[in-house]
């Protein structure tokens, strides 16, 4: 998402600006970096914040094409498709830990949770 330049409005992603999902990707990557670490749960949360940032394509769930930052509507409609993927293994597309970290992930970017996905201990 773009701002005017003239703005003093910071950028968001979601609901949340740049920086603190930025943040949160690298603490997450940071405690999931570890052989041990890298969980299908990590990986998920990790490609939406990559894809919320605009940096990973295609969305993490149904492999939309976004053509860089999606807005808080795909990000919302990517969310719910985890839900439904979640729900009905017939309709899962990858493994069901991928899909409930990418959920987390942007759950918490679209102000739907305050909780972040954290890395294992």
């Amino acid at each position: 998402m773009t701002t005017d330049p003239l703005s003093t409005t910071p950028a968001k992603v979601g609901v949340r600006n740049p920086d603190q999902v930025e943040q949160a990707f690298q603490h997450l990557e940071a405690g999931a970096a570890g052989p041990n670490q890298q969980t299908q749960y990590a990986r998920g949360a990790l490609a939406g914040y990559l894809w919320a940032l605009g940096r990973g394509e295609p969305a993490p769930i149904t492999a939309r094409p976004t053509g860089g930052a999606p807005g808080l509507e795909a990000m919302t409609a990517e969310t719910e498709a985890a839900t439904l993927q979640m729900e009905d293994s017939t309709q899962r597309t990858v493994p069901r830990d991928y899909i409930h970290g990418a959920h987390d992930a942007l759950a918490w970017v679209c102000g739907q949770t305050d909780i972040k996905p954290m890395a294992p201990h």
